[in-house]
């Protein structure tokens, strides 16, 4: 596990966009694993910049998310196609169909999800897995005592997930309680993955992947076991790491060897 240290959240945003425009120029059709929520909002922001800057292109791209709300339809304000719609996709260069989002208001869940798992399949897998990390630990909403070989799947969300999203619906509306993810075994088999975390909330979810155990507890605590998993962290997001100075060393060394080597 690469854990990057980073002063603020824009420079997160901007890490994490690198990676994606490195990525690009070497697979113009790359597949791409997307994530939802407040965090990786900057980062789409950024590559939204950089396609509108003809820098980078999303034209064979083909992206799929992680998560979606059980029994909202994708027109729902609070559905994750609604949000991947108006806070990415529609704002670049990508072909609708080639965006992917687990249905949420299938008629049949389970084959829904075994479905998805095999459009995954046929895709040829995914290059690049974006995550956010919960208050508990989760990636996609995969929640603690979670199995770490699952597939997609129907989750029960915690009381914490549903009081931390809570927020974002409006009072007396219906709050759903379960959603249809990746399992942590689907995100284990993208070629990398990019986790993001800023904030002083999720120190502790932080400290926990990185320097606890693995277990299913934390199950962004499995991405230790990844051969190719990067954390982007924000200085408040690191502040429980045991010596953020460490990971802040081999960063920097890191990047002395890669302008030695031209590949800065």
């Amino acid at each position: 596990m690469k854990v990057v240290i980073l002063d603020s959240p824009a420079e997160v945003a901007r890490y994490g966009a690198d990676i994606f425009q490195q990525q690009l120029k070497r697979k113009p059709d790359s597949v791409f694993g997307l994530a939802t929520g407040s965090t990786p909002v900057q980062l789409y922001r950024e590559l939204i910049e950089r396609n509108r800057a003809g820098d980078i292109s999303f034209g064979a791209v083909r992206s799929f998310n992680l998560d979606e709300y059980m029994d909202l339809p994708p027109t729902h304000p609070q559905s994750y196609r609604y949000f991947m719609n108006s806070e990415f996709f529609d704002h670049i260069d990508i072909d609708p169909a080639n965006t992917r989002v687990p249905p949420g208001d299938a008629p049949d869940p389970i084959a829904a999800c075994e479905a998805y798992e095999q459009a995954i399949g046929d895709a040829g897998g995914i290059d690049i897995q974006l995550l956010g990390i919960g208050r508990n630990g989760h990636i996609g909403f995969n929640e603690p005592t979670s199995c770490l070989t699952s597939r997609t799947r129907v989750k029960t969300l915690t009381r914490e997930t549903i009081a931390d999203n809570a927020r974002f619906f409006a009072e007396g509306e219906h709050q759903p309680h379960l959603s249809v993810t990746m399992g942590i075994g689907t995100i284990m088999e993208a070629r990398l993955v990019v986790l993001l975390a800023t904030g002083a909330s999720k120190a502790a979810a932080v400290k926990a992947m990185v320097e606890g155990p693995v277990s299913a507890w934390c199950p962004a605590s499995i991405l230790q076991m990844h051969p190719a998993a990067v954390v982007i962290a924000d200085e408040e997001a690191a502040s429980h790491l045991s010596d953020p100075g460490f990971f802040k060393h081999i960063e920097a060394e890191n990047q002395a060897m890669l302008a030695r080597l031209g590949r800065a």
